[in-house]
Formats: structure tokens, C-alpha cells, sequence
């Protein structure tokens, strides 16, 4: 049975509203039992994917409001928090029960509650003599969002930007650990699995695994840990690997434009929580949800666009055909829509057609959902030729670089300053060898555009560095080391692990190549080096690579530290698809970002290293 992060997210969801009580055995909550749900922007955000507003009310939610507006007391009715554990949460909590708002508060907090906080919310129910209202305190561990079957992010913001900060102190850096090991441990709990840890020496990659690896130890040393429930997995089934990367790792599948459904509809139309707005055919924003309930989706997210559009055009003329048929049978006309209002003629037919209606207007309306976004797609593609960035940004990835002219043409065609932006950073890291004359006319293009540099000028510093990194001897080497950890704080010892991948020239990604190698488990020049920690062995062993690791691995848990994205999740889930027998690889991130909002990040170290023209930074988006 493979680990499925969404199912077990949502169990523990009903279970919370059900007052932290089993699930019936119909996997609801007990409906008699009416509550009202207050949660905070972020749980809400948890919630939003898994949980519709039509859902709430099967688990018997009758009302549900944010925690910091203004609520009217309502008796005789739980109400079921599920916060973020902060001052502020506390403090309202505090106030709630103060003026009795509910009859009884069943709290849930995201992540384990810090005891200074929970002593704040002892005094303050103490002294408001409201104490009493309180009738359970859970720590949740659902500090996540899942926004699939094996996609998960932890919803932490810049977090590329902070740990790559120049001017960013060791604590700064420490707390972002220390917040991504949290999200991290509460996936590993809702999993109950405690898996082997692999990462790349060096850089925030370790620098989580090592922190988790003590966390994890810490844990189960207690007698009642969240993993005594996962026995039955790991007695019946291999543990799983977790394998974290920094985005430094393989930054290109960051920036580079990408001709596949799944990944161009969240690059282009900004899908969030599962969610998009588009423009109507009659006008007005269109909102559409795409996630496990869509077959469409789930079936050619990983398509190349071209082969979407062929499967709408197939699945229509296969919905009007069953159309035609049900009409036929029932003495309707061919070629009319199914409105179920030509139901004469032969009587035993019309059972059938009654009972194929509600499918064929489901299929209808995922058909024309699709047909909607492909055609707002094929609209940007066309206007901002991505179709050429794409093969360019693949041709140069594969070669190793491009001719001057190419390079030059593309940046003076179409497209926005982004698009020009992406595909200038994608030929610097692109290139085993940069020409300086070509570096000059790559910035003079981009500044003609009026394009801000900062992002470009970031990686090609950065990559000057790697490559005389790689090409210095080890004494000249430690020198720039030093030099460039000063200058640059964390980012360097990520980058110069990931020099190989910077030049990477096959199309599957260095990601998928490595997780691939890990996963198979044996020995393999390219991940030699990667560190081990195994939480459930002797503290002696572990950071070294060791023997007791039994490959091949069957699951996979793939964290991508900085920023993950749509590219890489595609080409994991294609990984796992393809290897025989089917493997499962779950992927999380520390938040899911478009091209254009990872560049952002990389703009701003620009700027806080005073590179680049002085453009508007906002400018750079059109």
C-alpha cells in the first residue's frame, strides 16, 4: 500500500472535526454533533484543498469564520479551532473564551504548541475564570498543505531569498531551519513513517537532514511517539528515503519555460491551492478548480500542450457521439445537445438516458473547462511565442549553449521582460564557458527592454564562482571558498555541491537522476558523497555512508528546499511511473513557485549585492 499524503491529511481532518474522535465508518464526522470551524489564513489555506464548503457540512460544520474577525457568541455549540500556535491566535483564543463566545473550545493547533504559549493560554483562561470552556488542547501536526496525492508544500515564504541573503546573521538562517525541519517532521508524522535521510554535503541541505535526524531521535525516545502507530508499516513494508535537495541543486528547472500542461498552466495562469481565475467566453473572470476530482487533469497534466489540445478535440467528438447515441435510442434528434428534453419514443431507453445524464454533463463540463484555459493558453503562447522559448531554452540546455545571433534574436522578439529575463539567466547556466563580448550584448538586449539585470548579474556571479571553483586547485580553492562565503552567506557551498548540475546536458533533470540512483541504492560515483542519517540507528553511524542501507527503495519522500514547481513534481511522478515495478515518490517543497516568482527572489539578492541596472523592480513582470 503506498504512502498517500493527501488521504491520511484529510483522515486526520475529519478526525479534528469530529472532536478528535475515530471517523465513522463511513469516513465522516458525526453529523449530529453540530460545531462551528474557526481556523487562521494558513489552516484555511491547509483546509481549502481537501476540504470543499459542501464537505463541512456532512461533518456536521454548520458555521465556519476566520479567527480574527469579529464574531457573534453563539450558545450551545462547540466550536472546533484549528490555528497556527502564535501570540496572536493565543491572545484571541483567550479573549473568545473570556466573553463565553461558544459553549466548549476544542483547540487544534497546526504544530506542537511551545510551552511558553500554552502557559499564556493557561493564565489567561485562569484569570478570565474561563478556563473551564477548554475541553481539549491537540497538537495536529498538519503544518503542510497537500495539494496531491504525492505533492505537498510547506508554505513558507522566500524562503530561497532568506537562506541565500548576504546580510542574512546565523540565527536568521537557524530559525529557517528550524521551520522547515517543523513542516517537515509534521508530513513524517501524518505519514507515520520515519524514514532514511540522504542529502548532498554541505549548504542548507544538511543543514535540514542534520536537524530532522535529531529531532526524529529526540521524538522517539518518548514512550507514546507518533510513529508507535506506524509499527505496522515498517514491520510489513521497507521504510522510505527521504532525499532533500537545495534549489542551488538545479536551478534551471526554476527559471526555464516549460511546454507541458500541468507545469504551463501554473507558470502562465498562476493555479494556487488547486485553483484559477480565467477569462469567460462571454466575458468575466471564469473560476476553475483542478485537482483529484478532474480525470482530465490528473490523466494529461503531464502532456505536452499540442497533445492536450488533441485529447479535447478526441473526448468532445467522443461526447457527441455518445450524445447522438442516447438520442438515437430515445427518438431525439442527432447532433442536439443532451437536455433530456427529447426523452419520447421508445420507453425502454429511457431509463438508460436518465441514468447516462448526469455523466455526460459532468464530461461536458470538464470538456468545456479545458477548452476554456487551453484557449487562454494558446492566446499567451502565440502572443509571446513560448513555444520558441521553450525548444531555445532545451536546445541550449542540451548543448551547452547557442549562437550569438539565436541568442540575440530571441531576446529581441517576443515576449514579456520576464520571458526575456528567464531565457538570458537559462543561457548562463546553460553554458559551459561564457564569452564575455556575449555576456555584454545578452545585458545590452536585456537593458534595451528595459529589463532589470539584477537576477542575470546574481547567477552569473554566481556561476563565474562554480566554475573557478571547479577549475582551482585545492589551496586557491579554500581561498574563494572563504571569500565567497562572505560575500555571499549560505548559497555558496550549495552551489559549488551542485557544479556538475549546472552544466547538466541530458534532458532528464539532475533531480530525477540522483532520486533515481538513491533510490536503486547502490554504490554510484554521482551520489557516493550524499550524507545517511537513519533517526532509528546508532547516533555513531549515522552521517557516514553505511552498509545497512537495503536498496532498491519502493517509496520516495523528495524535499526541495528554496522552491520547488510543477517541472520537477512531472518529471519525479514520470520517474516513478516508468520503473518497473512502479515505484511512489512523494514531493514537497518549502513553497511552490512560478518562473517568474523564483526570478523575483533571485532580483532582489541582485539587489541586495547592488548588482543590476536601476530599473523598477516591478517593471521587470511586464
Amino acid at each position: 500500500m503506498a504512502l498517500n499524503l493527501r488521504q491520511k491529511q484529510t483522515e486526520c481532518i475529519i478526525r479534528m472535526l469530529n472532536l478528535n474522535q475515530p471517523a465513522n465508518p463511513t469516513g465522516t464526522a458525526n453529523e449530529e454533533v453540530y460545531k462551528i470551524l474557526i481556523y487562521d489564513k494558513f489552516c484555511q489555506n491547509i483546509l481549502s484543498p481537501l476540504i470543499h464548503v459542501k464537505d463541512l457540512r456532512k461533518h456536521g460544520v454548520t458555521l465556519y469564520f476566520l479567527v480574527d474577525k469579529d464574531r457573534k457568541p453563539v450558545n450551545d455549540v462547540p466550536a472546533v479551532y484549528f490555528v497556527q500556535p502564535n501570540q496572536s491566535n493565543i491572545q484571541r483564543i483567550v479573549a473568545d473564551a473570556s466573553r463565553s463566545l461558544y459553549d466548549n473550545f476544542y483547540l487544534n493547533f497546526s504544530s506542537s504548541i511551545p510551552r511558553p504559549l500554552l502557559e499564556d493560554l493557561a493564565s489567561g483562561t485562569l484569570s478570565s475564570d474561563s478556563i473551564h470552556k477548554i475541553s481539549k488542547v491537540h497538537d495536529q501536526y498538519l503544518e503542510f498543505v497537500t495539494l496531491e496525492d504525492n505533492l505537498f508544500s510547506l508554505s513558507q515564504k522566500s524562503t530561497y531569498l532568506q537562506l541565500n541573503d548576504p546580510s542574512a546573521g546565523d540565527k536568521e538562517i537557524e530559525d529557517i531551519i528550524e521551520r522547515i525541519v517543523s513542516g517537515l517532521f509534521c508530513v513524517l508524522a501524518t505519514l507515520a513513517v520515519v524514514p532514511i535521510i540522504r542529502c548532498s554535503r554541505g549548504g542548507p541541505a544538511e543543514m535540514v537532514a542534520s536537524a530532522l535526524d535529531q529531532k526524529l531521535r529526540d521524538h522517539l525516545l518518548s514512550k507514546n511517539n507518533l510513529f508507535s502507530e506506524g509499527g505496522s508499516f515498517a514491520s510489513s513494508f521497507q521504510r522510505p528515503i527521504l532525499c532533500i535537495f537545495d534549489r542551488n541543486f538545479e536551478l534551471s528547472a526554476a527559471i526555464q519555460h516549460d511546454f507541458r500542461y500541468r507545469p504551463l498552466v501554473h507558470d502562465i495562469l498562476g493555479l494556487k491551492l488547486n485553483r484559477l481565475s480565467v477569462p469567460g467566453e462571454k466575458g468575466g473572470m471564469k473560476s476553475y478548480e483542478l485537482d483529484s476530482s478532474d480525470p482530465f487533469w490528473m490523466a494529461n497534466g503531464s502532456l505536452e500542450f499540442p497533445e492536450v489540445a488533441v485529447e479535447i478535440e478526441t473526448q468532445l467528438n467522443t461526447y457527441k457521439k455518445d450524445v447522438d447515441e442516447v438520442n438515437r435510442r430515445t427518438g431525439g434528434n442527432a447532433g442536439a445537445e443532451f437536455d433530456g428534453t427529447d426523452l419520447i419514443g421508445n420507453t425502454k431507453h429511457l431509463m438508460n438516458a436518465v441514468n447516462s445524464l448526469p455523466e455526460l454533463t459532468e464530461r461536458k463540463q470538464v470538456i468545456d473547462k479545458h477548452t476554456n484555459i487551453a484557449t487562454v493558453l494558446l492566446g499567451q503562447i502565440k502572443e509571446r511565442s513560448l513555444d520558441a522559448y521553450v525548444k531555445k531554452e532545451n536546445d541550449m540546455m542540451d548543448r551547452g549553449g547557442i549562437d550569438r545571433n539565436e541568442l540575440l534574436a530571441v531576446l529581441k522578439g517576443k515576449g514579456t521582460k520576464m520571458d526575456k529575463l528567464r531565457f538570458a539567466i537559462t543561457y548562463v547556466i546553460s553554458s559551459e564557458t561564457i564569452n564575455p563580448a556575449d555576456a555584454e550584448a545578452v545585458e545590452a538586449a536585456l537593458i534595451e527592454s528595459e529589463v532589470d539585470t539584477s537576477a542575470y548579474q546574481y547567477v552569473k556571479k554566481i556561476k563565474s564562482l562554480t566554475v573557478s571553483l571547479a577549475s582551482a586547485n585545492s589551496a586557491s580553492r579554500n581561498n574563494i571558498v572563504d571569500w565567497a562565503e562572505k560575500l555571499y552567506g549560505q548559497s555558496i557551498s550549495a552551489v559549488t555541491a551542485g557544479v556538475k548540475n549546472l552544466l547538466s546536458s541530458d534532458r532528464q533533470l539532475a533531480l530525477t537522476r540522483t532520486v533515481e540512483a538513491l533510490m536503486e541504492g547502490k554504490p554510484n560515483p554521482e551520489i557516493d558523497s550524499y550524507l545517511v542519517f537513519d533517526p532509528r540507528a546508532p547516533k555513531s553511524s549515522s552521517g557516514s555512508s553505511s552498509s545497512h542501507l537495503k536498496g532498491p527503495f519502493k517509496e520516495a519522500i523528495v524535499f526541495m528546499i528554496g522552491g520547488g514547481n510543477y517541472v520537477d513534481y512531472g518529471s519525479l511522478q514520470d520517474l516513478a511511473k516508468h520503473q518497473q515495478p512502479v515505484k511512489n515518490v512523494i514531493y514537497g517543497t518549502t513553497e511552490i513557485l512560478t518562473g517568474m516568482e523564483f526570478v523575483e527572489q533571485l532580483s532582489q539578492l541582485g539587489h541586495k549585492m547592488g548588482l543590476g541596472n536601476p530599473v523598477a523592480t516591478s517593471s521587470a513582470t511586464h
